[in-house]
């Protein structure tokens, strides 16, 4: 048998476990199931700069290593702008359309996410002229009518790729929240509009408190929850000048295990306890779980990266979760991450991080 035709195989494969598997939901739903993708983040089009198009090399390499799986986070900024939301440029969503036809190519399922929705993102949210969350009434009705607006475009323009192709993931890391009501209200709003142009779409939607807590309000929808693990951040996000102090556990240099300031010591069965544990009443309901985002920034020695990354991929592998790595190519990435205690294999003109590929591969 062929590579291609292995493919082939797999992909009809994957298709079947798309069916609906569990007990009926109150509408008349089913929680979907789906394969153990893995594979990684493409950023070309999370940014606010157009004029990027995706890499057939990444999927390329994707199916050459055996991952499957490539989640694009998408700024509207992309094809759209904060000036006026209601207008889409279906010319700047070509890309789109070349990176869901590459996937098609190459065996590996596409998400779409959202990582800049009208009305906000993790990043930056303030620059956005009303707000999904937090504001007056008014302001958050605009946000919320623009973001289904992109949605339901999205689902009527990519109808007809089936769900074990193509899915769509809401949007990126929602705020801390003392409550989910509000989220609860964005998410299903968003869901209604897809699944008026496209009813058979498989859906993703994040954790609350950005990606780190299951939402149990929304359980009945029908869709895939997305967790984002990168905790503790002392690990991942080592030096990222982004991150809000308080948000570091430490800040002293990274160790696996490693005590944080509260002298908690975070080891393997600490990630049990705030990323499997944490999600049981999701998956005792028989919602599935994929790890929409994970990594380690480039300035965490190597060899604390691996540790604390070979604890993760074995929980996730135990729970039976998929995962997509932030990013293929970049300071979290396999390929060309600027690591400076690494040793590099070049691999087609690039620098390729083969001891994190042969620990990926083993998750």
């Amino acid at each position: 048998m062929t590579r291609r035709e292995f493919l082939t195989l797999s992909a009809a494969a994957s298709a079947a476990t798309l069916l609906p598997g569990c007990a009926p939901l109150g509408s008349g739903r089913r929680q979907p199931r789906i394969p153990r993708w893995r594979g990684f983040n493409l950023t070309e089009m999370a940014g606010p700069r157009r004029g990027h198009p995706y890499r057939e090399s990444d999927f390329q390499w994707m199916q050459g290593w055996g991952f499957n799986f490539a989640r694009l986070p998408l700024s509207y900024w992309q094809w759209s702008s904060p000036k006026d939301w209601m207008v889409i440029d279906p010319e700047a969503l070509k890309p789109l359309d070349r990176a869901v036809e590459l996937g098609r190519q190459y065996g590996v399922h596409v998400c779409l996410g959202f990582h800049r929705i009208p009305g906000y993102c993790v990043n930056g949210r303030e620059l956005e002229p009303y707000q999904l969350f937090d504001s007056p009434r008014d302001s958050m009705e605009r946000a919320l009518a623009a973001a289904v607006h992109h949605w339901t475009y999205f689902a009527e323009r990519y109808k007809d790729v089936p769900s074990s192709r193509l899915s769509f993931d809401l949007m990126n890391e929602p705020p801390f929240m003392p409550d989910q009501s509000r989220y609860v209200e964005i998410c299903r709003a968003l869901i209604t509009g897809i699944r008026g142009a496209s009813p058979d779409r498989l859906i993703f939607a994040n954790g609350a408190d950005i990606g780190q807590t299951p939402v149990i309000g929304l359980i009945d929808e029908g869709i895939v929850q997305s967790t984002h693990d990168y905790q503790p951040k002392m690990i991942s996000h080592y030096k990222a000048n982004w991150v809000p102090a308080a948000e570091f556990e430490s800040l002293a240099t990274p160790t696996w295990p490693m005590l944080d300031k509260h002298g908690v010591l975070w080891n393997k069965e600490k990630l049990r306890e705030v990323e499997i544990t944490k999600w049981k009443p999701l998956t005792d309901a028989g919602a599935p779980v994929h790890v929409g985002e994970w990594g380690c920034l480039n300035h965490t020695p190597h060899e604390v990266c691996l540790a604390w990354m070979a604890d993760q991929l074995s929980l996730w592998k135990e729970a039976g979760w998929g995962w997509s790595m932030w990013n293929l190519r970049g300071n979290f990435g396999i390929v060309d991450s600027g690591r400076a205690d690494v040793r590099y294999e070049d691999f087609q003109g690039h620098k390729l991080d083969r001891a994190m590929l042969d620990l990926i591969l083993t998750g």
